[in-house]
């Protein structure tokens, strides 16, 4: 057993990106749990579907794209020093925040099932809303993060915060779901 979790640790240092796939892909879910268990869910009810469209989309989506945000900010500022960290986070703030939040909300949306206006209409209902929180809460730790954190370590260490970012995008997705059944309700009860 020790012969293999020192291969499987000598492989993620070889390819962090995987570091990052193994963390989203856990703690996504797992924000989606704490959020549901939030909103009075309990083990008997819980959607496990939209935990596992956490998972997976985590995992195979937001990990690799923000692996590959962070090397790339990394040769562009390749300097750690408090100026460029702060560059670097305003930076991922006004591209590749709202990027990933319009993904998010399109691809949730699709894993749902749900057409592609459907998913049209989560991001243009959602995403600045969740942005300007996003831009109040990610500047700060993504300064510390390109500061402090040496860059094989920075893609955990984001999805650490995440599990609260996270935890919060499970609100807004769920937010929504529960509008527009109290809408579709009421617009049963109006046509009855």
């Amino acid at each position: 057993m020790v012969v293999i979790l020192s291969r499987f640790a000598a492989f993620t240092s070889r390819h962090p990106v995987v570091k990052g796939m193994i963390s989203y892909g856990t703690l996504w879910p797992t924000s989606c749990l704490i959020q549901q268990t939030i909103s009075g869910k309990t083990l008997e009810n819980y959607d496990w579907m939209s935990v596992f469209r956490f998972g997976l989309y985590g995992g195979l989506f937001t990990a690799p794209t923000l692996y590959a945000w962070i090397r790339v900010s990394t040769k562009l500022w390749p300097v750690t020093s408090l100026k460029t960290s702060i560059i670097k986070a305003v930076v991922e703030q006004l591209t590749y925040g709202p990027a990933a939040l319009a993904c998010f909300f399109f691809g949730m949306t699709l894993l749902q099932g749900k057409s592609v206006k459907d998913a049209k209409t989560e991001v243009q209902t959602k995403l600045l809303p969740t942005w300007k929180v996003g831009v109040c809460f990610w500047p700060i730790i993504q300064t510390v993060n390109f500061r402090y954190i040496p860059e094989h370590n920075r893609v955990p260490v984001v999805s650490a915060c995440s599990l609260l970012w996270c935890c919060f995008l499970a609100y807004m997705h769920e937010m929504e779901l529960k509008r527009a059944q109290e809408m579709k309700l009421t617009g049963q009860l109006l046509n009855n």
